[in-house]
């Protein structure tokens, strides 16, 4: 009797685990259907900055809702903050010296609009004026699709596409390998739209097409269905 129930036991575990290999079998042949399935959008570009051969991105346009650090001299008495967060409607508030529309406007032309309205404020001519980004709001890339961080980013100039998928994060059903870069364009201008080599990155160091990151762009990273439960108990 004892021994009957061994083998009983021993054929259920012997069963339950051809049951899990047969169903991780099938979950990887499935996700590979599925993964070919998926179009690769965009084409490689040499020509684009990346990682060994990135770029200085232009002169900062100011938006709302950075934040500016402005100082006079001169000094002016109304200008009580020196921390400035630009409005909605793209200017900053000076006080009793007025407002100055400064969105559109790179730190250089900030400074000689502000000068040219204290001097008009103060009836004092000869104003100099200093504008910093204090702190940059209004920059931003995103990361698209199935990744465990869809949303945007903050950028600082130096991100390429390997920084973006790292601070994304993949799933366990993620195709980093279908990956895309999409950079916006003016209205009427050709789509900018990049193939990424996600194995060529990762596997071999090839930096072609890690492309350098820029205000704006978005990384879209596709997937197949998400794993059911049965699924990701078995790893599947």
């Amino acid at each position: 009797m004892i021994v009957r129930l061994s083998n009983l036991a021993r054929s259920g575990v012997l069963c339950g685990m051809l049951a899990c290999l047969t169903l991780a079998g099938c979950s990887t042949v499935q996700r590979s259907h599925e993964a070919q399935r998926i179009p690769q959008f965009g084409e490689v570009d040499a020509g684009q900055p990346a990682e060994m051969r990135k770029v200085n991105l232009p002169p900062y346009v100011i938006e709302a809702p950075d934040e500016l650090e402005i100082q006079a001299r001169p000094a002016v008495s109304d200008l009580a903050l020196n921390t400035y967060t630009v409005q909605p409607d793209g200017t900053v508030d000076l006080g009793f010296a007025g407002q100055v529309t400064v969105s559109g406007s790179t730190l250089a032309d900030a400074e000689a609009r502000i000068a040219a309205q204290l001097d008009a404020a103060t009836a004092t001519p000869g104003h100099k004026v200093s504008v910093r980004l204090s702190s940059g709001q209004s920059k931003y890339y995103y990361v698209l699709g199935t990744v465990n961080q869809p949303g945007r980013f903050k950028i600082t100039g130096n991100e390429t596409v390997l920084d973006a998928i790292t601070q994304a994060g993949l799933k366990s059903n993620s195709l980093p390998e279908k990956a895309y870069l999409v950079r916006p364009h003016l209205l009427g201008a050709a789509d900018q739209v990049y193939a990424v080599d996600w194995h060529g990155i990762k596997d071999r160091g090839d930096t072609l097409t890690n492309y350098q990151i820029m205000p704006g762009d978005r990384l879209v990273v596709p997937g197949t269905r998400a794993p059911s439960l049965i699924r990701s108990l078995i790893g599947g």
